[in-house]
């Protein structure tokens, strides 16, 4: 390229800022390489011809074989390709090619290096960080290759008031637009901006243009820009310029012109739409091996965007699981606490009748139980203990009359059996506790005192059945109590989930959650689902299954010593805490129509009967039947009348 090279853009015209030297009509040349390296601002407002200046700049540019690249913010540039193989690259389909930032360097390498012209097609990006992440980094690639490079290339930039504007801060894009604008020219980068309002344009580019075009201004601060620059009779004059004139301000032969734009040759993209009809001309297409190589990092970026796509799919699997083992696991922590505590529960009940009764281990806290001494031992404890010693007793007696009948035992004999007796069972009333006194002594005196009355069998089966009696009631007062404790601890939500369990027998947390008035969420329905499963009041009845327990707490209470229907008397004492009175007289898992218009069994009956009970425990007990005994306490009185 010759330094002498230069493009007829436009022609002198008349009027105010005219060349003196010059005829009107005369040509107005461009030489190239201060176009392609220096700095330019070409101005005017909308319809004034400034993007018809430009597109005339670059035609005279790629007619000559010197490529550019053009930012396009208004999509406006594409009918260049009307005369002229540029590739079109950007957002929409009607592009050559969709790029996003990863293409920037690529886009910079074709312009550079394969003399490529391109328009950046800006205009199409929905995302406004998007568009100017794209310019940011084919910029900087630019100016990057540039500097070893030093080949005169020329960068258009539109509406460049939204990049380097005037007031408030400039992002990186401004930054390194104003970079290019101090430091290209040395690198042979140049770069012209575009706007139609140099008011709002940062004045530090503008004063380093080298050459300016200013056509049409008609707003009073764009006007005042033009006559601090230009002078006084410039600002009324810009006013007055007709359609393509503008004032060219050139630093190379420091003159100002009045000149008159040629008109483009390609289409005009960018002209107002009439009331005729709009024909597109046919384009020219590059080359599709040029289009293939943008293609592969568009193919590449969609390949890896697919296996992060996959990754976080997998990632969100794997979320989702570890936290099903996290809830899995929480629940075998619950079901192996549960484990202990029935372990523990079973061992204290073995260990219960150890050697001379006394009290429990420390913080066996089994059903009914206090921690005042031997008063507060666990009535359940008592209860098996007393029954135990009742059936050692028979045992004892039988095998007493297999190896010596005769008309009763010897006193060591019979206080033997006495004292076997009061080392398994727990003393929890005076009367057993003189006969295990009474029995000790006579085990170590092989002939008791004469003062001492025998104690016969009778005396023992007495003793026994009152114990029995009394226990069995203070048993059942003890384990309402406790029962309705536990479930009276609940939260509301949480004792609504166990009505449902009631009602329905086996479920899963979530239905019971929603049944009770709560929501479909897991998470929410297993907080709510814990306590009661604490409490034991269900159990895990696999699969991720519960079934209602309250029956089962009681039976164990009992030893299963209890028939259904006083089973059913005491679970129904419990319930009354948390189930509506309409629903306690037919069984948890009955349809609608078994229950039929049965009337439930009031509240005032079962109260007046737990009241009678609990007076009963206080009085002395009646003579009792059999009908009132334990079976262990009554085979104990049948031997003993034998």
């Amino acid at each position: 390229m010759s330094e002498e090279e230069a493009i007829h853009v436009a022609d002198v015209s008349e009027g105010i800022g005219g060349d003196a030297t010059a005829e009107p009509g005369s040509p107005v040349e461009l030489p190239v390489v201060d176009v392609l390296t220096g700095r330019s601002f070409i101005t005017g407002k909308s319809g004034s011809g400034k993007s018809n200046t430009a597109s005339v700049v670059i035609e005279n540019l790629l007619s000559n074989g010197f490529p550019v690249m053009i930012v396009d913010t208004d999509g406006e540039y594409y009918g260049l390709k009307e005369e002229y193989e540029i590739l079109h690259a950007g957002a929409d389909d009607e592009c050559d090619i969709v790029v996003s930032p990863e293409h920037a360097e690529k886009l910079a390498t074709l312009a550079l290096e394969q003399n490529v012209p391109i328009i950046l097609d800006v205009s199409g990006y929905l995302e406004e960080d998007t568009a100017n992440e794209l310019l940011l980094e084919v910029v900087k690639q630019l100016f990057a290759k540039e500097k070893r490079m030093k080949k005169p290339f020329l960068l258009v930039i539109e509406e460049c008031h939204e990049y380097i504007p005037e007031g408030g801060g400039m992002d990186e894009t401004g930054k390194m637009l104003i970079k290019v604008g101090k430091r290209g020219r040395k690198h042979g980068l140049g770069i012209v901006g575009i706007s139609q309002r140099p008011a709002d344009v940062k004045k530090d580019f503008i004063t380093q243009c080298d050459w300016l075009c200013w056509h049409r201004l008609t707003w009073d601060n764009d006007t005042k820009v033009v006559g601090r620059i230009l002078g006084s009779k410039y600002a009324s004059a810009v006013e007055d310029l007709g359609d393509g004139e503008a004032f060219l301000m050139t630093d190379w032969d420091e003159s100002i012109r009045r000149i008159q734009f040629h008109r483009k040759e390609t289409f005009d993209a960018g002209a107002t739409p009439g009331l005729d009809d709009f024909e597109r001309p046919e384009l020219k297409s590059v080359s599709s091996d040029l289009v293939g190589e943008l293609q592969s990092i568009s193919d590449e970026k969609e390949r890896r965007e697919s296996e992060i796509a996959d990754l976080k799919q997998e990632l969100q699997k794997k979320d989702r699981r570890i936290a099903d083992l996290e809830r899995e696991l929480e629940e075998a922590r619950d079901l192996s606490d549960m484990a202990d505590q029935f372990a523990q529960a079973l061992l204290g009940k073995a260990e219960a009748p150890y050697r001379g009764g006394g009290r429990p281990p420390a913080g066996d806290e089994r059903l009914g139980g206090t921690d005042d001494g031997d008063e507060g031992q666990s009535v359940l404890k008592s209860y098996d203990e007393a029954v135990a010693a009742t059936e050692e007793s028979d045992a004892d007696a039988e095998a007493e009359t297999d190896a010596a009948p005769g008309p009763g035992p010897s006193a060591a004999d019979g206080g033997a059996e006495v004292d076997a007796d009061a080392a398994t069972g727990d003393a929890a009333t005076a009367d057993a506790a003189d006969v295990d006194a009474t029995a000790a002594d006579s085990a170590d005196e092989p002939n008791p005192p004469d003062d001492v009355d025998p104690v016969t069998r009778d005396d023992v089966a007495e003793s026994a059945l009152r114990f029995d009696e009394a226990i069995e009631l203070g048993t059942r007062e003890a384990v309402i109590d406790e029962l309705r404790s536990r479930i009276e601890s609940l939260p509301e939500l949480s004792r609504g989930m166990l009505r449902h369990y009631r009602r329905e027998g086996a479920s899963d947390p979530v239905a019971a959650h929603i049944d009770a008035g709560g929501d479909g969420d897991s998470g929410h329905a297993y907080s709510r689902h814990r306590p009661i499963r604490r409490a034991g009041l269900i159990r895990h009845a696999g699969r991720g299954s519960y079934a209602y327990a309250v029956p089962d707490l009681v039976r164990e209470a009992y030893a299963d010593r209890l028939d259904e229907a006083q089973v059913d008397e005491i679970v129904r004492a419990v319930e009354r805490v948390f189930v509506p009175s309409a629903e306690l007289d037919y069984p948890p898992d009955a349809a609608p129509a078994e229950v039929g218009d049965r009337a439930p069994a009031g509240d005032d009956e079962a109260e007046e009967n737990t009241d009678t009970d609990a007076a009963d425990g206080d009085e002395e007990p009646s003579a009792p039947t059999d009908a009132g005994l334990s079976d262990a306490a009554r085979r104990f009185a049948e031997r003993s009348e034998r």
